[in-house]
């Protein structure tokens, strides 16, 4: 398994915990050791670092372990463990290494045909809505203001969160958004669309 497909294992709580610092150590229950010390893993939160990758007797594990892995005691520890497969556990000594480099995106022209298409997927989208034309609007809050959430769009709107979410991924499989932070914010194609281009 590469570095990359591990940081897919991780969950949340564990990439947020060590970017703040406060988790430093992840068990992980795997038929052979799927990660080597020295990678680095590039996930939502930064890059986290893969130190020491060391088989470990579960049963061993002590309470100042389970902390140092976001739990608190041996026992939880150990249940969390059980519940995820079969295999040895080991113990991945974690750090934060800074943000993830950003990935610059190039900037997309947009011929007269694909401009076209986009045009008349959005007007098939607009005289669908019982409530009228509504993509242009969504765009252009999204090109205003990059990261908007669907909460705060349903709340401007009088709409329900579930509706909102469901507008900007319709506009998404068009490949005119992007995930920006913890909202939505056009994608180049998106700002080349809206600017002409």
């Amino acid at each position: 398994m590469a570095a990359a497909s591990v940081g897919g294992v991780l969950s949340k709580r564990i990439l947020r915990g060590v970017a703040a610092g406060e988790i430093t150590e992840a068990y992980l229950r795997w038929p052979s050791r799927l990660a080597e010390p020295g990678s680095q893993l590039s996930t939502a939160v930064g890059l986290i670092g893969i130190g020491a990758v060391v088989r470990v007797d579960p049963a061993e594990l002590t309470d100042a372990d389970a902390r140092r892995a976001g739990f608190g005691s041996a026992a939880g520890l150990r249940s969390s463990l059980d519940k995820h497969g079969r295999g040895e556990v080991y113990r991945l000594v974690l750090s934060f290494d800074g943000p993830a480099p950003q990935v610059v995106s190039q900037p997309v022209v947009l011929g007269v045909s694909e401009r076209a298409a986009i045009d008349r997927e959005l007007a098939r989208l607009d005289v669908s809505a019982p409530r009228g034309p509504w993509t242009r609007q969504v765009l252009e809050v999204l090109r205003r203001r990059p990261g908007v959430r669907a909460a705060e769009l349903a709340a401007e709107q009088n709409r329900p969160v579930s509706r909102c979410k469901s507008d900007v991924w319709r506009l998404r499989e068009l490949g005119l958004v992007e995930p920006v932070a913890d909202g939505f914010g056009l994608s180049a194609r998106g700002r080349a669309f809206l600017g002409g281009g």
